[in-house]
């Protein structure tokens, strides 16, 4: 091991960890970036990496678990007491709305966690909704909104703990009990059913949804959006999992009773889109996974067949429990069936009534996006750390 400068550089590996770097440090030639951690991954001699690290143990996963945290600094809105509605919570920072509620939630951690529950007066269903690594509720808020909408569910989404304005430290632990938390609310405070509950996790919000769902065997649905196999593997191409590693989804995928879509772009650029696919295999109840060819790590949403192919999902659930009376298995897919749906970035074509996604200005950007027939910027383009965040690949 050799020092130099602020960073350790593991020669014999040829792995490079850069150790509190200034936040807009700019390296070109790397292939995978995170918070306080980057990475030169190598296709072979995977074999040397199992070894660097059994050997490293514990310290690689405090490495994977610090940079599997990136909150918003600071944090795009605030919490405030609104005395004209009898002390309601509310954001100032979003669009009031009544059929949204603000809550505060007291995890068994001791943490007090923020959470916004939308309501849409047809639900069937209800969704809980665990956000990527670098975004918080501000940032989140127009999207779980327009998926309200478009996909006629009650919608809660929350903040880990240390996001936000949601107390205590980030970890693996404490959003185990963050999600927890919400679930116990939802299922106490909104009287909702397993059978009516749909989660949904991106990234590495993949993590606390796996676990919970993994444990919870009457659930209506599992949705993972660009999931990680765990957090060591978005690191190094690992074959086995150690006692150390965080986020083992590729070890409680299998758990899961409930159908199961898989949603990747083939062009991620943070974690691999052989994650997914992973993942899509280890699943016991497969529903047709959705590939979407050119997509990357935050943009997903913005193609048009994101949410076709969502929406299909999500309602279809409801009709195939009507009609098998209880049963909540949707259309499932085979081996022998036709692949997954995909979309190919040069024919994409924007809707105009797709979401904006906590930004300003819906439709001078919605009429950029038309114009170049590409995709709109994901909703991490609020400033310019967010912008060096999406172009080292900080968000997962």
């Amino acid at each position: 091991m050799k020092f130099q400068g602020s960073t350790f550089l593991f020669s014999k590996t040829r792995l490079l960890f850069p150790i509190h770097a200034p936040p807009f440090t700019t390296t070109s030639s790397l292939t995978a970036t995170t918070h306080n951690v980057t990475v030169i991954r190598r296709k072979k001699d995977t074999s040397i990496y199992e070894s660097y690290v059994i050997n490293m143990g514990g310290v690689t996963s405090s490495i994977a678990a610090k940079f599997a945290f990136f909150p918003p600094n600071p944090p795009s809105y605030t919490v405030v007491s609104d005395k004209a509605c009898g002390g309601k919570l509310c954001i100032p920072e979003i669009p009031r709305r009544e059929n949204v509620d603000v809550l505060k939630l007291r995890t068994h951690r001791g943490n007090e966690i923020v959470a916004v529950y939308v309501k849409h007066p047809k639900a069937s269903a209800s969704m809980l909704y665990s956000h990527g690594n670098a975004a918080d509720l501000g940032q989140m808020f127009e999207l779980f909104v327009e998926l309200s909408l478009r996909l006629r569910v009650n919608l809660m989404g929350y903040d880990y703990s240390g996001y936000g304005q949601s107390t205590g430290k980030t970890s693996e632990c404490n959003t185990y009990a963050d999600i927890d938390a919400v679930y116990k609310c939802l299922k106490e405070q909104y009287e909702v059913k397993d059978e009516q509950l749909i989660l949904y996790g991106q990234s590495v919000g993949s993590g606390p949804t796996v676990d919970l769902a993994s444990h919870t065997p009457n659930l209506r649905a599992v949705v993972l959006h660009g999931p990680i196999l765990s957090g060591l593997r978005v690191l190094y191409p690992l074959k086995h999992t150690h006692w150390f590693d965080i986020y083992k989804n590729v070890e409680k995928i299998s758990l899961v009773n409930c159908p199961v879509l898989v949603i990747h772009g083939t062009a991620d650029e943070v974690v691999d889109c052989s994650h997914g696919k992973q993942l899509y295999e280890l699943c016991k109840e497969k529903y047709e996974p959705l590939w979407i060819n050119g997509g990357g790590h935050c943009n997903l949403e913005l193609y048009p067949v994101y949410i076709k192919h969502l929406k299909k999902f999500v309602l279809g659930l409801g009709k195939s429990k009507t009609a098998t009376n209880g049963s909540h298995k949707p259309s499932l897919v085979s081996d022998t069936k036709k692949p997954a749906e995909s979309v190919s970035s040069n024919t994409l074509n924007l809707h105009s009534d797709l979401p904006e996604i906590s930004r300003n200005s819906l439709d001078s950007r919605l009429d950029k996006a038309k114009k170049s027939n590409k995709p709109e910027k994901s909703r991490m383009s609020t400033g310019c750390v967010d912008r060096f965040r999406r172009r080292k690949g900080l968000v997962w």
